[in-house]
């Protein structure tokens, strides 16, 4: 009993214990009540098909953990070193978790990232050249990257080698136009029957007089041919014959057509065989609508031959 009354004996207040935290290790000491610990979570990876369709914002982010001060209350006798290794744990834990549940960019992504990529490569590409520094030797180029192909390559050079003419001279064309007519000529007929009209009057003596012609009846407007090829000296009024057409050929022969109603050619007119001149008329001292034709020959003033035999010459008949 002494010994319990001693401490007020000497008038001192007994020292308190120090707030710790802790319970004071009493008569039932750190045996009464063992350190709590959290059971260890095995980490169990998730399927990779539900960690790829789930949504970004859905994942953990790594390193995200929960403290271990918000889960074990102060109330609780815990020492410092097992929530320490607990806390750790968890935080390596998190980070596993997070690591696997990593999210894959989507596909369509990419492409803005590569083209992006290109543009800034090209940009680097050309600062050299606006610094004043060396430019880098620009890339070859071939022919293949065009899809062209080894005959396309050298058409250009295989023309200028072979020595191709770009023009040719007016000699050469002259030349050329007179092989061109002479095959015409051969294709086509040099002579053509005047009209379709039947002969009336043959190259004769008539009613006293010599008829200096041959005379081809048809109906008023029956078109009339060019019987070779010439050059007209006239076209009009002419004594006797009413309308008169007069065609000079490359023999110099003059081939007259007369007593026409309308002509369609003028003097100093190019015409060919079978151009069509004028049309029957019944104009002048005439009869009856019909086509008078005569040849002199020679010219003008040479002397008249018969436009039957002529044309007989050349290959056409009445």
């Amino acid at each position: 009993m002494t010994s319990l009354l001693e401490p007020a004996a000497t008038g001192r207040r007994p020292a308190e214990p120090e707030a710790t935290g802790r319970i004071s290790a009493g008569p039932l000491g750190r045996a009464g009540l063992p350190p709590l610990r959290r059971p260890a979570v095995p980490s169990v990876p998730a399927p990779r098909a539900a960690v790829e369709d789930s949504p970004a914002d859905e994942h953990v982010i790594a390193g995200e953990h929960v403290s271990a001060d918000e889960d074990v209350s102060a109330d609780e006798d815990v020492s410092a070193g097992p929530v320490e290794e607990t806390a750790e744990r968890s935080t390596e834990q998190s980070a596993e978790t997070g690591a696997r549940r990593s999210v894959r960019r989507p596909p369509g992504r990419r492409g803005p990232l590569w083209l992006g990529a290109l543009v800034a490569g090209a940009l680097v590409a050309g600062i050299p050249a606006l610094s004043g520094g060396t430019p880098a030797p620009a890339a070859s180029v071939s022919a293949a990257d065009y899809g062209l192909g080894a005959a396309d390559i050298g058409l250009t050079g295989e023309m200028e080698e072979a020595g191709v003419r770009q023009g040719i001279t007016q000699a050469e064309a002259a030349v050329r136009l007179s092989e061109l007519a002479a095959s015409r000529a051969a294709r086509e007929p040099q002579t053509a029957l005047p009209t379709s009209g039947r002969l009336t009057t043959c190259f004769c003596m008539r009613w006293g007089s010599m008829h200096y012609g041959i005379d081809l009846a048809g109906p008023l407007g029956t078109p009339i041919h060019s019987a070779t090829d010439g050059v007209v000296l006239r076209a009009g009024r002419a004594s006797g014959y009413g309308n008169a057409v007069y065609i000079q050929d490359a023999d110099g022969n003059v081939h007259v057509y007369g007593h026409m109603r309308y002509y369609d050619v003028e003097a100093g007119q190019i015409v060919h065989a079978g151009d069509q001149i004028a049309k029957i008329g019944n104009e002048g001292q005439s009869t009856g609508p019909h086509l008078h034709y005569e040849i002199h020959r020679g010219g003008m003033t040479g002397r008249p031959i018969d436009p039957e035999d002529w044309l007989a010459d050349h290959g056409v008949t009445i």
